[in-house]
């Protein structure tokens, strides 16, 4: 957690085995997994991160944790694309301040359309901003873009034996305090601590079983270290495994030999792939060069950040797209590494000098937008490529749509109108909208392989995330959404799951399971 870059192989830089630095909490995964590949559609581009690890993503990820509100719960409704989800925001409300309360989250109730806040007394009080921080804040509110306090997943209060943060290592290499929170730190010990949790490490789970009547009886999965082929018996199924895998195991469970796989009689499993718009600006500004070099890390992520602020214009077609996008701003006195230096070139005193200069006076805006479900973008099995374990891999295929580019397009513009305002200059270079956007999946917001929906016909399950098919199988991942809002998923994930295993819990209580 606390070591330097100057003292990893590389300055910490990522490699193939290490894609995000030497000192990233992944432990075993990334972008290309040895002997695991997955194959994209020609004229497709896509990447596949994925966890191999107890804990999955929550190991790594940003803690960022901004809720959906009721136009993303219902965004059909508002621009008549996509599909409206089966619950609404109110529905899920309640799960959102349950989760938040035993997560722990940092933030600011502030009464923004679309961007709810919290119960009395749910989050936790919010790191101050930053000098960087407090001088977009002031030049971005001359144009009328708000910067508020962020939303993470980050304690600022003891929370049971949770230790708040102390502001001092990047909370992507894992917080062995449990301030920044992942799963191994809390929930999965806190789970073993009841008695009746046995973990299995390891398993690369291949195929759903059923019995005779056509319910889950289990799964079949592959002992990773030896290769063997076993099977865990249970009463009720539940799927975790990230939106791919989740698709993937179901496609290749194909019961009685059924080639569309399993809980697909929709023929929704799959499809609606989804992933978070990207694209960056970045500047640099002379207003905050050569001010005094001091330790402003703080919470080693998000203080503030730009919330979607244009719902009025678009609502009233004054926007040529129709979702929101939000901007997460990264500045400050970053740890060195291995990089660029802005241009400059050359050894020794002079570049010293002119990088020291320099140092704190760059900002970035990185968007992060809605992408809209389209026929185009999807997965399914390659029936001609195996894993090392023999069994058949993803393909993915993989489109933008224009609203996506528009999104794009005017996310540039405005920032290079802030970035203006603050008197800076622009450093990135200004490319089509197809140039700068983000390759699908690269974000890792993947979502929507096997929807949520009020019909068996048109989604693979219903609101309690209860496969139509498969009466006691459980889908509680990203594959159940329904829509990309421009909200990171996670948080959402966790609610819709607690919501999903009180409802299994209930079944269980009832006898009906």
């Amino acid at each position: 957690m606390l070591n330097f870059n100057r003292d990893a192989p590389l300055r910490g830089v990522g490699t193939p085995d290490k894609d995000f630095g030497y000192y990233d909490a992944t432990v075993d995964g990334g972008w290309d997994i040895p002997d695991e590949p997955y194959t994209t559609a020609e004229g497709s581009n896509f990447m596949w991160w994925r966890s191999r690890m107890l804990g999955g993503r929550t190991n790594h990820w940003a803690r960022n944790s901004f809720r959906m509100g009721s136009y993303d719960f219902k965004p059909y409704s508002r621009d008549g694309l996509g599909v409206d989800w089966p619950v609404s925001y109110d529905d899920i409300a309640p799960w959102y301040d349950r989760t938040e309360t035993l997560v722990g989250v940092y933030g600011a109730n502030l009464g923004m359309p679309n961007h709810p806040d919290s119960g009395p007394g749910v989050l936790h009080e919010p790191p101050a901003m930053r000098i960087w921080e407090l001088y977009m804040k002031a030049g971005a509110e001359k144009l009328g873009i708000p910067v508020v306090p962020a939303r993470r997943a980050i304690l600022t209060r003891k929370v049971d034996e949770r230790d708040p943060c102390y502001w001092a290592s990047p909370c992507g290499r894992g917080c062995s305090i449990g301030a920044a929170f992942q799963t191994t730190t809390s929930l999965i010990p806190w789970a073993k601590a009841t008695g009746k949790l046995t973990v299995q490490t390891g398993a690369m789970v291949y195929e759903v079983m059923l019995d005779a009547a056509g319910k889950a009886s289990g799964v079949r999965y592959i002992d990773k270290a030896s290769g063997a082929h076993r099977e865990a018996k249970a009463r009720v199924v539940i799927l975790a495994a990230s939106s791919g895998e989740t698709a993937r195991i179901l496609l290749n469970s194909q019961p009685n030999g059924r080639s569309e796989g399993l809980a697909n009689s929709s023929g929704q499993v799959g499809r609606n792939l989804m992933d978070t718009v990207g694209s960056r600006v970045s500047a640099y500004v002379p207003a905050l060069e050569g001010r005094p070099i001091y330790n402003e890390s703080g919470a080693h992520g998000l203080h503030a950040y730009i919330p979607f602020w244009l719902y009025e214009e678009q609502a009233a077609g004054r926007l040529n797209f129709p979702r929101g996008y939000h901007v997460e701003i990264g500045g400050g006195f970053g740890e060195p590494g291995m990089g660029g230096y802005d241009g400059y070139d050359g050894y020794g005193s002079e570049l010293r000098l002119n990088v020291k200069k320099r140092y704190g006076a760059s900002l970035g805006f990185t968007q992060r937008g809605e992408m809209i479900p389209n026929a185009n973008s999807y997965c399914e099995i390659d029936t001609d490529t195996k894993d090392k374990f023999g069994i058949p891999v993803l393909k993915f295929s993989f489109a933008w749509s224009d609203h996506e580019l528009a999104q794009v397009d005017q996310f540039q513009s405005a920032m290079r109108e802030l970035i203006d305002q603050l008197g800076g200059e622009v450093t990135s270079e200004a490319r089509p909208a197809s140039e700068l956007i983000s390759t699908g999946g690269e974000i890792i917001h993947e979502v929507g392989t096997a929807r949520m929906g009020d019909s068996a016909d048109t989604s693979v399950v219903d609101r309690y995330n209860r496969a139509w098919d498969v009466d006691n199988l459980y889908l509680v991942d990203g594959s159940v959404f329904c829509s990309k809002a421009h909200k990171n998923p996670t948080l959402t994930i966790l609610a819709l799951s607690m919501r999903a295993s009180e409802h299994i819990a209930g079944r269980l209580r009832s006898g009906e399971l």
